[in-house]
């Protein structure tokens, strides 16, 4: 069992900037692929960026140049900086992992960017 606990969303303005955390239990998080995903209202859940055991990272188009992920395996924790924000980044967004071949989602966090 994996507990994912996300925080840092809130009310940004345009072209502001927000670092999301994700905190994650257990003692091989190390060894986990982890991921940041967004979804707006009446739309799907879509990935942003992900981050592999070996830092190997990858983006969304939409966020590339703008958005990093990184994680502190000693702090069991990934993060997404995202710089300037835009109002279509509006989402609560979430970290996933899949461990043992079974997919853990956190209650996410909102991000809401006004123009």
């Amino acid at each position: 069992q994996v507990q994912l606990v996300e925080s840092g969303g809130g009310l940004v303005q345009a072209g502001g900037s927000l670092r999301l955390s994700c905190v994650a239990s257990g003692s091989i998080f190390s060894s986990y692929t982890m991921g940041w995903y967004r979804q707006a209202p009446g739309n799907q859940r879509e990935l942003v960026a992900i981050i592999t055991s070996g830092g190997t990272t990858d983006y969304a188009d939409s966020v590339k140049g703008r958005f990093t992920i990184a994680r502190d395996n000693a702090k069991n924790t990934v993060y997404l900086q995202m710089n300037s924000l835009k109002p279509e980044d509006t989402s609560v967004y979430y970290c996933r992992t899949r461990v043992a071949g079974e997919y853990y989602w956190g209650q996410g966090t909102q991000v809401t960017v006004s123009s």
